[in-house]
């Protein structure tokens, strides 16, 4: 499987991302956090920097579990109200893939 190149608004929503779960985080050892939620420290680092900007839903609802945040929260902070991705060359528009979702 071919992954296609991340687009700027991808990566900056990414970025909003780690900032939110680090926030969350807050002093928390970054261990404890990711040994709660069943990933690799390694990976909440990653995510956190931003350098893993689009991880898996599971990933991102299992590292909320254990921050105490719900996924509409993440969702309404990682996207502001007119920053919806737009879909590029060979990804679905949003209509397609609420289609491919059901």
């Amino acid at each position: 499987m071919v992954r296609l190149p991340l687009t700027p608004a991808e990566i900056e929503r990414g970025q909003r991302l780690g900032a939110l779960l680090r926030d969350a985080r807050g002093e928390r050892p970054m261990l404890d956090i990711a040994l709660d939620a069943g990933i690799s420290p390694e990976t909440l680092r990653k995510i956190e920097s931003g350098r893993v900007a689009t991880p898996a839903f599971p990933t991102i609802a299992a590292i909320s579990e254990v921050l105490g945040l719900s996924l509409d929260v993440v969702w309404a902070e990682i996207n502001p109200a007119g920053t919806e991705v737009a879909p590029g060359p060979g990804r679905p528009s949003h209509r397609a893939r609420g289609r491919l979702a059901s």
